[in-house]
């Protein structure tokens, strides 16, 4: 008869000597979000689902929209896009485009991206969208269609508005796409200063100055939404992505996210736990010409935990067992499940590695009789 199976594997893995880590769960930011972007793990979050205001964090999509284009073709680098006079007039940063000129689209992004240029934004969107109305259409639903659920956008800069509205999980899910789907033009957002018409402007992002490993994306503030910074490092292999939003001043803004970069690093670590095709442990079989299957996991795992939590993992392979013959390898059998301290459960489907016939007739009899007469283990 089959029965539950909880197979330890490991109790206690390796012991490491690292003390309890610092806390970050107190940030003076109304919402925000630190993420493991390499397993995807979210490290720290508050009101991460709230809505807010992304002011110029918003060009963060402009910015998606222009690489998607470039991306297709149906835009290059070297093209010119006319400035319009409401680009020209549009207040706020600005990268100070003079109207009824052309201005090249590669300076354009370093308009966006470097300078803030609220003009640069406008004169994207009329480019590609025809006007920054439909360009702001086009941004909401390009921002569903990557995961964005809680985003609409109103207009291309960030430019106050009560319904342009988004969430710092739905920003981190922006700065991975954007990291992801444009390592070609990714690289402009970790450049720290940019001349236009003579006027040098420095990149807003003080992560560029301070951080190691530092290299985007975008800051914001208005009056309605604080101070918020998008940013992104990478060491060793390694990249978090942080948003934070309403925050009182530029200074804080910029103390808070190396805090929380600095912690995220220091205190937390991806750990290879297991190599796809590594065989987990064996189950027993029923009635079957093996005895046991090796249950195999089908891709690498690799977890992000905080040391704290990595000293006092536990690990069980759980399964209905024994598993009846025949076995077709591949089939899910099992379940790793992984639990430790102040982490959500992980759960993992093990495969049979092996594939396991049946007995003959009289064979599965007599194995039958057998475990009636003597229970599983045969004696």
């Amino acid at each position: 008869m089959p029965r539950r199976v909880l197979a330890s594997l490991i109790v206690v893995l390796i012991a490491f000597a690292a003390g309890l880590p610092a806390r970050a769960n107190e940030t003076s930011a109304q919402e925000a979000i630190l993420i493991d972007m390499s397993t995807g793990t979210v490290l720290f979050q508050k009101n991460a689902d709230e809505t807010t205001y992304p002011s110029s964090m918003t060009k963060m999509m402009t910015m998606y929209m222009v690489f998607k284009k470039l991306a297709e073709g149906g835009l290059s680098l070297d093209a010119t896009l006319p400035v319009s006079e409401k680009a020209w007039r549009m207040g706020g940063s600005k990268m100070f485009v003079e109207v009824d000129t052309r201005v090249l689209v590669e300076d354009l992004i370093r308009g966006v991206v470097v300078q803030s240029g609220n003009d640069a934004t406008i004169v994207l969107a009329e480019g590609i969208s025809g006007s920054e109305e439909a360009f702001a259409i086009d941004m909401t639903d390009q921002a569903h269609e990557i995961g964005m659920t809680g985003s609409t956008f109103r207009n291309a800069s960030g430019w106050p508005d009560p319904e342009h509205v988004t969430t710092v999980r739905d920003l981190a899910t922006l700065a991975i796409r954007t990291i992801e789907d444009f390592p070609e033009y990714y690289p402009y957002y970790a450049e720290t200063t940019f001349t236009f018409s003579d006027i040098e402007q420095s990149n807003r992002n003080p992560l560029l100055y301070t951080a190691s490993g530092a290299d985007g994306l975008k800051t914001g503030h208005t009056e309605a939404a604080g101070y918020g910074l998008t940013a992104s490092a990478e060491r060793d292999g390694r990249r978090l992505v942080l948003v934070i939003n309403g925050v009182e001043s530029s200074a804080e803004r910029a103390r808070e996210a190396e805090r929380l970069i600095e912690w995220g690093f220091r205190e937390f670590d991806a750990y290879a736990l297991l190599d796809a095709g590594e065989t987990v442990t064996d189950a027993e079989v029923w009635l079957g010409d093996e005895n046991t299957v090796p249950l195999v996991i089908e891709e690498d795992l690799v977890i992000t935990m905080s040391r704290e939590a990595r000293r006092e993992m536990t690990v069980k392979a759980v399964f209905e067992g024994p598993i009846p013959a025949p076995i077709v390898q591949g089939t899910p059998i099992a379940t790793l499940v992984l639990e430790a301290p102040n982490m959500e459960t992980v759960e993992v489907p093990l495969v049979a590695g092996a594939d396991v016939g049946e007995l003959s007739m009289f064979s599965r009899l007599g194995a039958a009789i057998s475990y009636l007469v003597f229970g599983p283990s045969g004696s």
